[in-house]
């Protein structure tokens, strides 16, 4: 290709990179994501005492989300987005995974009935988005940008706090906050950005890798990085329904509440990803990237309830990297893919990359979480704000982050009510598509808009 500014795609949707930029990028998003992808099961093991199934939940995860995000990249039959869409295991359905493992357990089930069940209930839930999949065309009057906008932000906003915490030093740890924790995701924040600036693509595209190696070296040195023996297995091969199939409808309606707002969840970052990727954010292309990212989101989830792996959604932290690379060629979500199943076939190297200390971790993805923020804030101005469009911004941003900021706030609600809305995403990004449906548009706001004088500004591309 010609020479390329910065802020431009070094690869573009359809164009393929040569294997060794393809797989330095798709390391980038590998790195970006694993803790994400690995952190659900452990929380699910360690709280239900999964803890001698845990290197298996793990192997099986990566898999589920190597295989789920090269059916987002190479987009058979109509299943996939087309585009740089990894998957991975959901935060949003620990809660209510948990009480149904407890629920379980308080019957005096053991561990492979808890999963029986756990899994059988997601088998049964990975349905929902694969048949709202086939009716997002006619959601167009909800899902608009302003709406997916505000979800990107909320979802970056959300994202940002779990890099403070890792910076910090990671959750509950003694020395939380501590100068050398600090000087650490100061370091690998510093050297991502310099080198992300550099004007040789080769830098750019290595820009992650090189800021977690130089933080880990210096974690090392200063003693914050010790590497712990491996004594599990070498080789997992997965096996379906291993620990049977269970199901209970009491437990199964909450469930299926969340696979109904993991939804929106997967919209704001599809929406994103195009925005990223240069491709349209509305009209018909748009719609069938959606209705393809979200049927390959339900296919992942089977996939995941059938080898015992947690439910699979779209991620947002490649966005990220698709902006600090400049590479948003869907052959490298095939890249990608391969990389997630090796590490699950292998589950050495997932251990490996697990002792990266947390500053590290945290100062890499600071950056890649605020540019999903960044991102979302460009959807939602593609067009002139109106004082409507405000208003919704205001409520959604004001009650999502309200919520999140103080959990208490529902304590006095039933259960399924705080699992629904006790995200910033959940309630904030439901608010939006309310008020976005309810608020009529004024002719004021229109004549308002006619008014005002069109800025040329550097940074919107036209």
């Amino acid at each position: 290709m010609s020479e390329h500014t910065p802020d431009s795609l070094i690869y573009g949707l359809e164009e393929k990179p040569a294997p060794l930029p393809a797989f330095l990028t798709a390391l980038q998003h590998v790195l970006a994501s694993l803790v994400g992808i690995i952190t659900p099961p452990l929380i699910v093991g360690s709280v239900l005492g999964l803890n001698a199934y845990l290197p298996w939940l793990i192997s099986m995860s990566l898999i589920v989300s190597g295989v789920g995000t090269f059916l987002q990249a190479r987009r058979i039959f109509g299943i996939g987005a087309g585009m740089i869409c990894l998957q991975g295991t959901s935060f949003a359905f620990l809660s209510v995974l948990l009480a149904a493992g407890f629920s379980v357990k308080s019957k005096g089930g053991g561990p492979e009935q808890i999963m029986a069940m756990i899994f059988g209930l997601t088998f049964v839930a990975a349905f929902i988005p694969m048949v709202v999949s086939r009716f997002l065309g006619q959601l167009r009057r909800v899902i608009t940008p302003l709406v997916s906008g505000t979800v990107v932000c909320l979802i970056g906003i959300s994202l940002i706090k779990v890099s403070i915490t890792d910076w910090g030093g990671g959750h509950n740890v003694k020395d939380f906050g501590a100068p050398g924790n600090l000087l650490l995701g100061l370091l690998t924040l510093g050297t991502i950005v310099l080198f992300s600036r550099a004007r040789s693509r080769w830098l750019r595209l290595s820009a992650v890798i090189l800021g977690i190696a130089i933080g880990c070296i210096a974690a090392w040195f200063s003693g914050k990085l010790s590497w712990q023996p491996f004594n599990q297995a070498w080789i997992a091969v997965p096996q379906p329904f291993r620990f049977g199939f269970d199901f209970d409808y009491s437990l199964f309606l909450p469930l299926a509440l969340i696979s109904l707002i993991s939804i929106l969840e997967a919209v704001g970052d599809l929406t994103a990803n195009c925005l990223l990727s240069r491709q349209p954010i509305e009209g018909e292309r748009y719609v069938a990237r959606l209705k393809g990212g979200i049927l390959a989101d339900g296919v992942s989830c089977i996939l995941a309830a059938m080898f015992s792996a947690l439910p699979s959604t779209t991620f947002a932290q490649n966005n990220g990297v698709i902006q600090m690379t400049g590479v948003a060629s869907r052959h490298v979500g095939i890249w990608i893919g391969a990389l997630l199943a090796l590490l699950g076939l292998f589950p050495v190297f997932g251990a490996i990359v697990q002792q990266i200390p947390a500053p590290v971790l945290g100062g890499a993805t600071l950056v890649m979480f605020g540019s999903v923020l960044a991102a979302g804030i460009r959807i939602m101005t593609q067009s002139p704000l109106t004082r409507r469009d405000m208003l919704i911004i205001a409520v959604s941003f004001g009650i999502g982050l309200g919520i999140e900021a103080e959990p208490e706030f529902l304590s006095h609600l039933p259960a399924v009510c705080k699992s629904l809305f006790g995200s910033a995403i959940a309630s904030g990004g439901l608010m939006a598509m309310l008020l976005n449906l309810v608020l009529p548009a004024e002719r004021n706001d229109s004549d308002e808009l006619a008014a005002q004088p069109v800025i040329d500004h550097p940074a919107i591309e036209k």
